[in-house]
């Protein structure tokens, strides 16, 4: 399996969803805290996806 690293924007997309799910958790943001632990789960899957399959 070869590995890529992920494009800029992947990154800057995959970095803030899962900076809004821990600021989501920490800040109690009533819209956002319900879904704060499945919004950093998505950043680290889109991260290791970008990873894997070249050219995301």
């Amino acid at each position: 399996m070869k590995f890529s690293p992920p494009k800029v924007i992947t990154w800057w997309i995959a970095v803030i969803v899962g900076a809004i799910g821990v600021l989501g958790q920490l800040l109690s943001i009533p819209v956002i805290a319900p879904f704060a632990f499945w919004l950093v789960v998505i950043g680290f899957v889109l991260l290791a996806l970008s990873t894997v399959i070249a050219g995301l």
